[in-house]
């Protein structure tokens, strides 16, 4: 299938061939016919599926063919509500690219930064805003956003709003919206607060799930390395070296974790920076805007910073330690491997690991090869000891934040999705 079957209107697939996208993925597929139906949409897609074009492409298609010419200001028509900055930004950039020939305007709002610039921007009207929900909140408290006229209502990394702490200010967003509307919703994984949340938000959803767990996995190169904790930086110093690695991007657990890799790194004089929630906005997009354009080697990312990053040509995704909840792994992994370029992921495992690690594999149905031969691999000893299980309540909080309480993992849409390779 090509763009042309989906009945796109002639801006927008001049938009895309410019772009050299003629083949829609597998979201892209199912959602657009949906959405250009005026259906609310409950989509689950991990980052790096085409999840953004998929609502991108179908809301302009709709808004250009409902465009009235403009009498004083334009009225915001259309909202995008997304949790970080730099995944704000890069919706932003998609609508101009996607939206370029059809005479549709739009913005990105954030906080971290001076409002005075949006707020000048918003003066003049847009029919796109593109926001995340404290910059929103703030902006509609002090009289200059109005969301009366909304007709399209996008919720975009549902579950990391959750995680992020930011459901609440969702939940106020959404009493301001009109009542008639049409939402798209999506979310990686669906805990049960995010069903709740979606159960309440959609009318008859279309519901499409796309890019299964296996058949991420397999697109990429993955290998394992049993190593002990202190010798992690040692032995990824010595993968940069021997595999020459160009760029990585590092993933751990903390911010003190992330903030200890990089100081260790610069001691060994490779370029690398750190971005997590207690670097500012302009940080984390100087750091993010270094990694793309070369000046820094590595970047080193806790999952709630990294969403969001999408780079086509990242050849390689270190776990410098193994996430607790097992979805993570991939959604980590899936940040490679873009674009028909090929993906390595890289995983490192300690003695107190092996829980997470035996997670993980039973998540993407395989054992992971392992590289048994290098300069500091774990001892047999410590090997053999016994895997300590993890804390009741920590266990409670993993399945609360992925799939647990006996929730299916995948759903699937009416259009016969199982019968797409993905």
């Amino acid at each position: 299938m090509d763009f042309k079957k989906l009945e796109l209107i002639d801006p927008i697939l001049k938009a895309l061939t410019e772009q050299g996208y003629t083949t829609p993925t597998p979201i892209q597929a199912e959602a657009i016919p949906y959405i250009l139906e005026q259906r609310d949409l409950l989509g689950c897609a991990q980052t790096g599926t085409g999840k953004t074009a998929a609502f991108a492409i179908p809301m302009l298609q709709l808004m250009h063919a409902e465009k009235q010419p403009s009498r004083g200001p334009v009225k915001i028509s259309a909202l995008i509500l997304t949790p970080t900055r730099e995944l704000a930004i890069q919706i932003d950039e998609s609508f101009a690219a996607y939206g370029k020939y059809t005479g549709l305007t739009h913005t990105v709002i954030f906080g971290g930064v001076s409002q005075f610039s949006q707020v000048n921007i918003l003066r003049k009207g847009v029919d796109i805003l593109v926001a995340t929900p404290g910059r929103l909140l703030d902006l509609i408290a002090q009289g200059f956003i109005d969301l009366k006229y909304l007709k399209i209502f996008v919720l975009d990394e549902a579950d990391r709003m959750l995680d992020m702490g930011f459901i609440h200010d969702v939940k106020r967003v959404i009493t301001k919206l009109p009542t008639k509307r049409q939402t798209l919703f999506f979310s990686a994984t669906m805990p049960p607060e995010i069903q709740k949340l979606a159960d309440a938000l959609l009318t008859n959803p279309a519901k499409v799930a796309v890019t299964p767990v296996s058949s991420t996995v397999d697109a990429i190169e993955q290998t394992l390395y049993y190593v002990d904790k202190k010798d992690k930086v040692d032995l990824f110093l010595h993968l940069l070296k021997e595999k020459n690695v160009g760029t990585a991007l590092v993933f751990t657990r903390t911010k003190h974790g992330a903030d200890k890799v990089v100081k260790l790194l610069h001691r060994a004089e490779v370029t690398a920076a750190a971005i997590h929630g207690n670097k500012s906005q302009n940080a984390r997009q100087n750091a993010l805007s270094n990694f793309k354009n070369g000046d820094l080697r590595v970047l080193v990312a806790t999952d709630i910073a990294a969403r969001g990053i999408d780079i086509d040509e990242l050849s390689h995704v270190f776990n410098f330690e193994l996430p607790e909840v097992p979805e993570t792994y991939v959604h980590r992994i899936g940040r490679t491997g873009r674009a028909g370029n090929k993906g390595v992921a890289i995983a490192f495992c300690d003695a107190d690991e092996r829980t997470e690690l035996r997670d993980i594999q039973k998540l993407i149905g395989k054992n992971i090869p392992t590289v048994d031969e290098h300069p500091f691999v774990l001892s047999q000893a410590a090997l053999s000891q016994p895997m300590v299980k993890a804390p009741k309540q920590q266990q409670q909080q993993k399945r609360s934040r992925g799939f647990g309480n006996g929730q299916k993992r995948t759903f699937h849409s009416n259009r016969n999705l199982n019968s797409r390779n993905n």
